[in-house]
């Protein structure tokens, strides 16, 4: 039996960790899913700077020999299947695992969503599948694993993905103050200045 956990990251690299985090401790790339907004095009066959300082992570790389650059040439896991995909109402994502295979799965058959139903077909309750798809929206980095459903397990990785998340109901009150209610898939993707934008505002934090 095992129980679906889900974490927002403001920063890819901190989710990135993450799914590498929980790789190391057991959990099978089978049960990981990452979900990344693309609309700056951080990520794609040209270029790669996950650490999105305008410089590509493989030629900082060269000189540090470690960092996030150092590990694009030979990721292992999961993170070795990244591949670009556009889910209604998010628009262009970097995602790997069974999340994002079920939401583009979800958004052919025409279920509510896509990427909704496939947060609440795994058990993430429906507010926090909306607030966790406008995180994504807005230029968030979305990890779900599946864990072993005992209370000791669950407890560890919950520990573990805390690290660097965002605190879900502390945003969703910062977006209902300025009249947002939930994640409405038909809604316009983010652009490329939205997203800076709504990044420089948690940047601090």
């Amino acid at each position: 039996m095992a129980v679906t956990i889900s974490r927002l990251y403001d920063r890819y690299a901190d989710a990135e960790r993450a799914v590498s985090q929980l790789e190391a401790a057991g959990i099978p790339q089978s049960d990981i899913s990452i979900v990344a907004n693309n609309s700056d095009e951080w990520y794609n066959s040209g270029k790669n700077d996950r650490d999105r300082d305008g410089v590509d992570d493989r030629a900082e790389s060269a000189g540090k020999g470690a960092g996030i650059g150092a590990g694009i040439g030979g990721t292992a896991g999961l993170l070795a299947g990244l591949g670009l995909l556009a889910i209604p109402g998010l628009g262009p994502v970097v995602a790997a695992g069974w999340l994002a295979a079920t939401a583009v799965g979800a958004a052919a058959g025409a279920a509510t969503g896509g990427i909704i139903g496939a947060l609440t077909e795994a058990g993430v309750s429906e507010e926090d599948a909306h607030t966790y798809a406008e995180g994504v929206r807005r230029g968030g980095t979305l990890v779900t694993a599946r864990v072993p459903d005992s209370q000791a397990d669950r407890a560890k990785f919950e520990t573990l993905l805390d690290q660097s998340s965002v605190n879900l109901r502390d945003r969703r009150a910062v977006w209902e103050k300025t009249g947002w209610q939930r994640f409405d898939p038909r809604s316009e993707p983010y652009g490329v200045e939205q997203v800076r934008r709504e990044r420089e505002l948690y940047s601090g934090l």
